[in-house]
């Protein structure tokens, strides 16, 4: 697999760091990797809140790439950390074009996984004129039947022991909405039960995302203030459907036709059904769909990781 040709690479620094004041009391953290000059891109996190991980930057080839990777608003090096407020997905929408227009360049690929398949959707379908290409991992369109399936009914069925725990900090007189439930707790009060909820939001996501058991993604979120962040904005930005319509990023697919892009699907993702990524495929005109056999959610699983490299050097003219 390509993928184990990364596997030699040294370890991918940037070559230039910064915090940008997006307005509204935010500054966000950015990194630019690569070779200046080279094949414009950007990379989106996921969760939302989630934050960049160093092996983030392995995704590109750093002779082939000049990429922007960027903490969104409210988590890892961006302030204030955890905000809530002008923390939205139109907002994000807008710090991608500043980041852009930072770098100085007309168009570029964006790159999105999980959540950041859902931004890179909402910012294609503003700003289409603005992109290169789209390599999409984990699809996402933050549907109130994908949301039900992960957070109420459906992923319950297949972890029920997680679920337990998840359920767990919640009073079974509350359970029948366990985001607004989880919300409550978020952003109450009581110090304490807000690292017992986010730890509790972070580990059922952690502990489902891969299709086999995997220590560096079961428990990612042990510093309490890490889990606080990546709970408090996901739980935000889910209980508010991501300020979009109901459908809109399906709806609006065909928005996209034009530009080249690739959708890469593990069979068996529970966060995020394959169903979604069937129906974008069939509403853009021209995607390139691979459903990824025996793997899950997680883009470090081994045939979706594969697939993540094979387009990004594809996209950069190289053969593969």
């Amino acid at each position: 697999m390509i993928e184990a040709l990364r596997s030699s690479y040294p370890e991918i620094e940037p070559f230039e760091t910064g915090m940008l004041d997006v307005g509204d009391g935010h500054v966000i953290y950015w990194e630019r990797i690569g070779t200046k000059g080279a094949k414009p891109a950007v990379f989106l996190h996921g969760g939302p809140g989630g934050g960049l991980m160093p092996g983030q930057r392995r995704l590109f080839d750093p002779k082939l790439y000049d990429v922007i990777l960027f903490d969104q608003r409210g988590c890892g090096r961006s302030t204030p950390y955890a905000s809530l407020e002008k923390n939205t997905t139109w907002d994000l929408v807008a710090d991608i074009e500043r980041l852009r227009e930072m770098m100085g360049v007309e168009k570029w690929l964006v790159f999105g996984g999980s959540w950041g398949s859902t931004l890179a959707l909402a910012y294609a379908q503003k700003h289409t004129d603005r992109v290169s290409e789209l390599v999409l991992r984990g699809i996402y369109t933050l549907t109130k039947a994908e949301l039900d399936w992960y957070y109420q009914f459906g992923v319950s069925e297949m972890f029920p022991d997680k679920w337990e725990k998840f359920i767990e900090p919640i009073p079974e007189e509350e359970r029948g909405a366990m985001m607004q439930a989880y919300r409550k707790r978020l952003t109450g009060p009581d110090q304490a039960l807000r690292y017992e909820a986010a730890k509790a939001w972070s580990l059922w996501e952690g502990q489902t995302i891969t299709l086999l058991p995997e220590p560096a993604t079961s428990d990612p979120f042990g510093e309490d203030e890490y889990a606080l962040a990546f709970a408090r904005i996901e739980n935000h930005f889910f209980i508010h459907g991501g300020w979009l319509e109901e459908g809109q990023l399906l709806r609006d697919a065909h928005k996209l036709a034009g530009i080249p892009g690739v959708i890469i699907h593990g069979r068996y993702d529970m966060p995020c059904p394959a169903k979604y990524a069937w129906l974008l495929h069939k509403n853009w005109p021209g995607s390139e769909l691979h459903l990824i056999e025996g793997a899950g959610h997680a883009y470090s699983e081994p045939g979706i990781l594969d697939q993540l490299i094979r387009a990004t050097d594809r996209y950069a003219g190289k053969t593969v």
